[in-house]
């Protein structure tokens, strides 16, 4: 497929990122590589299934408004979605001949779309000067044969850029991702280059108007309002539409570390919120307006930077500070974390006023 270059580009760049990502959270190696691009119709790639898919919605905001449709084989879907629930590997195996994908399966793959969503997301605001914002939609199965193929479903009819991703994960067989964008959307995001000029004609040229001076709001638009002086706290509660009490939320399965940060964050008057490394992220961020994010573990290891990168996908819109606390830090790790969010590092067992510089910086409290 001719053109695109800059689309595929950034595909390849944010697929590749959320490959790595995933792989981290489900534990295993997994990496999508971005291999072809096509144009097709909606009609023709659907007639040309052979197995079931997992299709996400991706919506696409800002100054380039459309969807985006990521196309997952059903298989894969179920394969991801249960390593990330913790199924043995012989009901993993049952699920996929069978093709059995449960509520809690679409629940666990959601946050695997959140991670994806993440990576395109970062990508192509970098790449678009901030001209893009994409958040996850939803999602819905989709069976040839059985499921009915409408003008709307399983999303709506016409032209379609296609880039294809191979998967892959160590020990099993896995297909592709298809990522489905409408032309006029791919259009947006990569316009095609411009035409030769038109040879001028002999009637005179109509008066061009004049930009307006840098700073003078255009007639009709409002001028841009600034926000620096907005008190953080509550402009960033506002924004992400939190309620509730401040909070600091702790990760921790060692219960006498969990108590000594407890104990150095007492000043902030903040809501302590606690839970082991596996707890469900969701339920403890819906008990007050997070503040602030501690991640705690012995070496830094996967299993660590998986919890950064599961709250960093939940909350891509509205980014919460994190800091990592471990025995034991390497180079390696300590790149990692930074990579998969982590806004600061600390070294256990933590000093409470290296730990109290952090949290006032970050959760901007004033000194006394």
């Amino acid at each position: 497929m001719e053109g695109y270059v800059k689309l595929y580009e950034m595909l390849e760049s944010a697929l590749r990122q959320a490959g790595e990502e995933a792989g981290m959270l489900l534990g295993q190696g997994l990496s999508a590589t971005l291999t072809d691009s096509l144009q097709f119709t909606k009609t023709a790639y659907f007639g040309d299934l052979d197995d079931g898919v997992f299709v996400m919605s991706v919506e696409s905001r800002e100054e380039y408004p459309g969807q985006i449709y990521l196309i997952f084989n059903l298989r894969d879907a179920i394969l991801m979605s249960s390593l990330l629930l913790g199924i043995p590997a012989p009901r993993i195996q049952e699920k996929r001949r069978l093709s059995i994908i449960e509520p809690d399966d679409i629940d666990a793959f959601g946050e695997i779309g959140n991670m994806i969503n993440g990576a395109m997301n970062s990508t192509f605001q970098a790449s678009l000067t901030g001209k893009a914002q994409l958040k996850q939609k939803g999602s819905k199965k989709y069976v040839p044969e059985i499921d009915p193929l409408t003008e709307e479903e399983p999303l709506p009819d016409g032209d379609y850029l296609m880039f294809r991703a191979r998967l892959e994960m160590e020990g099993q067989e896995m297909h592709h991702l298809d990522v489905l964008i409408p032309l006029s959307l791919g259009n947006m995001f990569d316009p095609p280059p411009e035409r030769p000029p038109e040879p001028e004609s002999e009637e005179p040229a109509a008066a061009v108007e004049e930009p307006p001076a840098a700073g003078t709001p255009a007639e009709g638009r409002p001028a841009a309002v600034s926000v620096a002086a907005a008190e953080p706290g509550g402009a960033r509660a506002a924004a992400a539409g939190t309620t509730g009490e401040d909070m600091v939320v702790i990760f921790e399965d060692d219960h006498e570390d969990r108590l000594q940060l407890r104990e150095s964050l007492g000043f902030t008057g903040f809501k302590l919120v606690e839970g082991a490394l596996n707890a469900d992220v969701k339920d403890l961020f819906s008990q007050g307006n997070v503040r602030m994010v501690l991640i705690g573990s012995e070496d830094a290891d996967d299993r660590e930077l998986a919890v950064c990168i599961k709250i960093n996908a939940l909350r891509q819109e509205q980014p919460v500070p994190i800091v990592m606390c471990a025995h034991r830090w390497t180079r390696t790790a300590v790149l990692k974390a930074l990579k998969y969010g982590a806004s600061d590092i600390i070294i256990k067992p933590c000093d409470p006023d290296e730990l109290a510089a952090k949290v006032k910086r970050l959760c901007r409290i004033p000194s006394a």
